[in-house]
């Protein structure tokens, strides 16, 4: 893989965060991704939403696949701790690794090849097992690395750019992660950074399995007339539940909005989600309610973006498996192996 680094000369006075620091110090290399590319329209919410949110790099762990999607870690964060596994593996390595250390913030960066076809199995049990991160589908519909096939979730009776239309019904992984249990799930598309960013913001700080599914067109082989994945497409079919904004604290609400457009999501560690919501009787606390309106939306040939369900009670894996509160990779020898005394008292607790 090519690197190209991006230089380190900056304007003195570009704006900067709580923590002191520029946007640029939350980019990485120069993307080596076709011009125009959703992927990289992404990578610039990823970096955007750290850089609001004020978290220091190094707390970030991003582990990626193999695909497009899975190069795109290479180009945001860079002073983060990373990890490109094998296709379709990466949900198992970061489990692993979420696991070990459970102090950093773990982004899973996937397509929807390495997630949906190969991976199908890696991404039920990371997400059935409430693993605390934050889950990106880039989902564009083709195997971009490999010329444009189409992927599991490209839309039945799409067409390729040589005309061949997919006759396979598709996996919708939104649909799947709500089934699965995900306790966060939302949908974007990579051209509109207004709902990307918030909806990014509120998965990094949800605590549980968060999943995101972004629509990213693959300008070389699936954005043409007869795709359901092109720029075209999805904005003339984008069916938003509701307008976002993520409020890092609590705030009070300003006068300029009237009341019932407005709700607030509480997370368990007291972080707001604040909604405008376009359809007043849809509840995002339903997970029912948002596996109706994705198909029944579907039915009529939209696609629903936005905040489609939360869990505000949600548990993650280390409080199911009741670990301990420091992360096992600082465990010694006194916590690992506390003597024969306490190895007898636990077998006879299992009498």
């Amino acid at each position: 893989m090519t690197y190209i680094a991006k230089p380190k000369l900056a304007h003195p006075g570009i704006p900067t965060n709580k923590l002191g620091y520029t946007r640029r110090y939350y980019e990485g290399a120069v993307s080596t991704l076709c011009a125009g590319c959703g992927h990289d329209s992404i990578s610039a919410g990823i970096v955007q939403a750290f850089f609001e949110l004020s978290i220091e790099p190094h707390r970030v762990a991003k582990l990626s696949g193999i695909g497009c999607s899975s190069k795109t870690p290479t180009y945001f964060l860079g002073s983060s701790h990373g990890l490109n596994s094998v296709h379709g593996r990466m949900p198992s390595v970061l489990t692993g690794a979420n696991l070990a250390n459970r102090d950093l913030i773990y982004l899973g960066v996937s397509g929807d090849g390495d997630s949906a076809s190969i991976g199908l199995g890696q991404f039920a049990h990371c997400l059935r097992r409430g693993v605390n991160m934050v889950y990106i589908v880039e989902n564009n519909g083709v195997y971009g690395l490999t010329k444009g096939q189409f992927s599991a979730t490209a839309d039945k009776g799409s067409k390729s750019k040589r005309g061949i239309t997919n006759s396979d019904s598709n996996i919708d992984m939104v649909g799947l992660a709500l089934q699965l249990g995900a306790t966060f799930v939302g949908r974007s598309f990579s051209g509109d950074k207004a709902q990307l960013v918030p909806l990014l913001k509120a998965a990094i700080k949800h605590q549980g399995a968060a999943f995101i599914d972004v629509i990213s067109p693959c300008v070389a082989f699936n954005n043409h007339a007869g795709s359901t994945k092109s720029y075209d497409y999805i904005r003339e079919h984008n069916e938003v539940l509701n307008r976002l904004d993520f409020m890092p604290q609590r705030e009070p609400l300003t006068a300029n909005y009237s009341p019932g457009e407005i709700e607030e999501i509480r997370q368990h560690d007291g972080q707001i989600i604040r909604l405008r919501k376009v359809s007043q009787d849809y509840d995002p606390h339903d997970r029912i309610s948002a596996m109706n309106i994705l198909q029944a939306r579907a039915a009529e040939g939209e696609i629903v973006t936005g905040l489609i369900y939360l869990d505000s009670e949600a548990e993650d894996l280390h409080r199911n498996l009741n670990t301990v509160e420091l992360p096992l990779n600082t465990l010694g020898e006194e916590e690992l192996c506390p003597g024969s005394a306490v190895l007898q008292a636990f077998n006879i607790s299992l009498k």
